[in-house]
């Protein structure tokens, strides 16, 4: 799967690399409801995609992050059901799925186009612009 080619089609298609607007645009409904500890969650119910974030646990530079890991899900890995990977199964394919989102998520907030256009920052200060955790900056494909 080559993420960076994905986030790149969806950019091209919708003109945005914002999450909320390709959320929307891919009829992926949006919900803010108390998850209880975790920031966000990718839910499929019948033939319809939810991403759930949790706003008062979610700090407003980290939303955006958030949206975009669980569109990463939602458009990368829709059929796997992480949270019950990690509870029943204890599977190593979980954290693989994990990585594909915060890739998803990295590659949607850092396209190469906008580093271009913001060469005079460094990638650091451009991932936290973006609500992108430290840790993940490395899954940055440049």
């Amino acid at each position: 799967m080559n993420i960076k080619n994905i986030v790149t089609k969806l950019i091209k298609k919708y003109g945005t690399n914002d999450p909320f607007q390709i959320a929307k645009q891919e009829n992926i409904h949006i919900i803010y409801i108390d998850l209880g500890g975790k920031l966000g969650n990718y839910v499929k119910y019948k033939r319809e995609k939810f991403i759930l974030i949790d706003k008062r646990k979610t700090t407003d530079n980290l939303l955006k992050f958030v949206c975009a890991h669980e569109l990463g899900h939602a458009l990368c890995t829709p059929k796997e059901n992480t949270q019950w990977l990690k509870t029943y199964t204890m599977s190593i394919n979980s954290d693989k799925i994990e990585k594909i989102a915060n890739t998803f998520a990295v590659e949607l907030l850092l396209p190469n186009i906008y580093l271009q256009e913001n060469s005079n920052y460094s990638i650091y200060n451009l991932a936290t612009a973006q609500g992108i955790p430290k840790k993940f900056i490395h899954l940055k494909n440049l």
